[in-house]
């Protein structure tokens, strides 16, 4: 006899201020990702535009304000830029490696240079490496971690200079969080090259989607997101493809990732590690 489905406890956490758009401020729904109907669940909640962090799912639940879109690259038909095309063949001699999520000090010290270079300020940047354990192994789901390494010097594994933490879903690829190495001069557009490796990996599996997690519309470090196409977006009325000519122009409109400070102090967001306190 099959155990019955825990239908989930859903709580919402108290205003805070928005980590995106200036002058707002955000709230969540969420809920805990546990005992063996966990990957089932996870993978429902994705489906409806929740994130995992740990284990936990959550979905934006702000008040007057609509502006985190969950979007995902329909990876089969995913068709690369010119410049795109360029990336993947200029990094082709990376070893990539799927690994069991279990964290390493080679991992952690990448992440800490990443938020340095790229985040200054930010809450991750206080992560201690225990902190960093916990994200990447307190995972009730299907989970790995994908590495980036340069080409192998004599006997020694190459040099880690990128990686994300991946779940393995039904319907696809999510991705947690990535980081990578900023100053790798020679390796420009590292970030970029990971989700690229990702909708390949997902096409050679058979799944159909990339999950990217949220876009937000007037946020410049979030615009990065729209350049891969076909990308759907959900909507009131469920997913939905953003149709050609308003994906051209939202890509016109991207004018390249910049590179913006967090603010010191705000909550994380789209899967990054943060504190979930219940509003009374």
């Amino acid at each position: 006899m099959t155990a019955p489905v825990r239908f989930p406890r859903f709580f919402v956490t108290a205003p805070n201020p928005c980590p995106y758009l200036e002058g707002r401020s955000e709230r969540k729904v969420f809920t805990e990702l546990r005992g063996t109907n966990a990957d089932e669940l996870n993978e429902a909640l994705g489906r409806i535009g929740f994130r995992r962090s740990q284990t936990v799912a959550y979905r934006p639940s702000c008040l007057n304000c609509q502006a985190c879109v969950s979007v995902r690259v329909v990876a089969g038909e995913f068709r690369p830029s010119d410049t795109q095309r360029r990336l993947t063949k200029r990094q082709g001699d990376l070893v990539v490696t799927e690994c069991r999520p279990w964290a390493t000090a080679e991992q952690y010290e990448l992440l800490q240079r990443y938020l340095a270079h790229r985040h200054p300020g930010g809450g991750m940047t206080r992560m201690e490496e225990s902190d960093f354990a916990d994200m990447v192994e307190h995972s009730p789901v299907s989970s790995y971690v994908i590495e980036y390494r340069e080409p192998v010097v004599g006997s020694r594994p190459g040099r880690l200079i990128g990686a994300c933490l991946t779940d393995f879903q039904g319907d696809g690829l999510s991705m947690i969080y990535s980081f990578y190495d900023p100053e790798a001069e020679a390796r420009s557009g590292l970030g970029t090259y990971i989700i690229l490796d990702h909708i390949r990996r997902a096409a050679e599996r058979g799944l159909p989607y990339v999950y990217l997690g949220y876009w937000v519309a007037g946020s410049d470090r979030m615009q990065y997101k729209i350049r891969f196409r076909p990308l759907e977006r959900l909507t009131t009325q469920g997913w939905e493809r953003i149709a050609d000519d308003e994906h051209s122009r939202l890509i016109a409109a991207a004018v390249g990732p910049r590179l913006c400070a967090e603010r010191p102090g705000l909550p994380g967001k789209d899967a990054v590690p943060a504190p979930y306190h219940v509003a009374v």
